[in-house]
């Protein structure tokens, strides 16, 4: 009996050795698994965490769930809890589902460690109708006491957008720790609610929690999106105190505030000060010179970023940087960055928005027709965007004719728009086309619209959609 524990043990060892060090292949895990089955130490806890372990670095999360739910020896909920967590940690979510079916099944019960790995993947899968299943549950076995339990719920509800339900979890807390006030931040946040936000942070201060570096990016990114530059000054003072160096993550974070509350220069000190930088960081410098419609130094910028190498330019950037063409009328610039943009400079092709860009640049110009050309020959089908910047350029050039067949497309576009026929009825009023006017409004009466504003409608549409670019 002395000789086969002992044998056990050796091979558990070499399991285990060669888990650490040769598991490098997907061969190798089918090898140790078939070992694992033959040898009936499946259910060894310490193999089956360097076991799943392996699985979760190669991708071969289905392997170590089909080991451990169609063998007739159910496991440990230990051996459970680890499989969740490496579930919750890939792309595997699914089965983490599947698991904890399972072992509700198969009376597997579920302790405080099991909860949040099964809530992280129902979070990011959005799956809210589950976890109120879960909820349920947690509140039946006893362990919604237990914070990273009640922090999961947070983060549940949050992440689906219940903030309602994310607050009745955060109300029956009795201890909020910076995790949870984070969460409640960070949720208001993606929710666009961003004055709660606000007031959540102040809350916490007011609690004596202090933030931390996620509660901070969070809180600028609701400032940002606020305008709310005297807290985002406050908290760039709180950094410069606490002496945190600013990382990629922080320092895009404030750059991105001050750019969108009007500081773009404060956002450039900090842009100088950081030692390292992505091309978030640099979009957010070229996004904030052209909300400040300081076009000469979006493209400046654009070039050094361009100069220095480190960091290739994305769709992003050159959506920036064309918007701010477009606000200083630097025409030549954005025709020498756009034909880059089309002759595959970047690595890809431009889109829709970049289109937009280039062709209400040229709009504003007075170049209608070079602008038109640029509509006939899309690569696409062209959206109520592009004919919106059109349409703008050709109101403030007063070409009546064009504006015409402007809004002629967005009416074939979105016919149920009624601000559209208004634009219509108002040019062919301006041309003197009563029949083409009564027509109009025949169309308008017919489907039983409501006479309103006209065109600005249309060029606040387009203009919205370009600051959302920008967001």
């Amino acid at each position: 009996m002395v000789g086969k524990f002992r044998n056990s043990n050796s091979i558990s060892s070499k399991i285990v050795q060669l888990l650490g060090t040769n598991c490098n292949s997907p061969a190798h895990v089918y090898q140790i698994q078939a070992q694992l089955i033959i040898q009936n130490l499946y259910t060894n806890t310490t193999l089956a965490s360097h076991f799943i372990s392996a699985c979760r670095s190669l991708g071969l999360s289905q392997a170590a769930f089909l080991l451990y739910t169609l063998n007739p020896q159910k496991p440990q909920t230990f051996i459970c809890n680890q499989l969740l967590r490496a579930f919750s940690h890939s792309d595997a979510h699914h089965y983490s589902i599947s698991l904890y079916s399972h072992m509700h099944k198969n009376l597997i019960f579920p302790n405080n460690y099991t909860f949040p790995f099964i809530l992280k993947s129902l979070s990011d899968l959005r799956s809210l109708k589950q976890g109120k299943c879960i909820h349920a549950q947690i509140v039946k076995l006893g362990p919604l006491n237990d914070i990273y339990v009640q922090n999961s719920l947070l983060n549940l509800y949050a992440s689906c957008g219940d903030m309602v339900s994310s607050g009745y979890v955060f109300d029956e807390m009795p201890h909020k720790d910076v995790v949870t006030w984070t969460v409640v931040i960070t949720g208001y946040r993606e929710c666009s609610m961003f004055k709660d936000a606000l007031i959540a942070f102040e809350q916490m201060q007011n609690a004596g929690v202090e933030p931390n570096q996620v509660t901070m990016v969070n809180a600028l990114a609701a400032c940002a999106s606020f305008g709310a530059l005297d807290m985002g000054v406050w908290i760039h003072e709180f950094i410069k105190r606490k002496g945190w160096t600013l990382d990629v993550i922080l320092g895009t974070a404030l750059i991105n505030m001050y750019g969108k509350c009007g500081r773009i220069e404060e956002g450039l000190k900090v842009f100088k000060s950081m030692e390292e930088k992505n091309v978030f960081t640099w979009n957010a410098l070229i996004k904030g010179f052209a909300l400040a419609e300081n076009g000469q130094e979006a493209v400046m910028w654009f070039s050094e970023m361009e100069r220095e190498g480190a960091n290739k330019p994305n769709e992003v950037t050159l959506i920036a940087v064309l918007c701010a063409c477009v606000h200083s009328g630097l025409v030549k610039w954005g025709e020498e960055i756009f034909s880059s943009l089309l002759h595959q400079k970047y690595g890809f092709s431009p889109g829709v928005k970049h289109y937009a860009c280039m062709i209400d640049l040229l709009a504003r110009d007075g170049r209608l027709e070079d602008a038109l050309r640029i509509i006939d020959k899309l690569p696409f089908q062209s959206t109520k965007t592009i004919w919106g910047a059109f349409f703008s350029g050709c109101r403030v050039h007063g070409n009546l004719e064009l504006s015409e067949v402007a809004a002629r497309k967005l009416v074939d576009l979105e016919p149920e728009i009624c601000a559209y026929y208004v634009v219509l009825s108002n040019l062919y009023a301006e041309m003197g086309r009563w029949d083409d006017v009564e027509e109009i409004r025949r169309l308008m009466k017919n489907k039983e619209f409501r006479k309103d504003s006209g065109y600005s409608s249309i060029e606040l549409e387009y203009l919205e959609d370009v600051s959302k670019w920008l967001d």
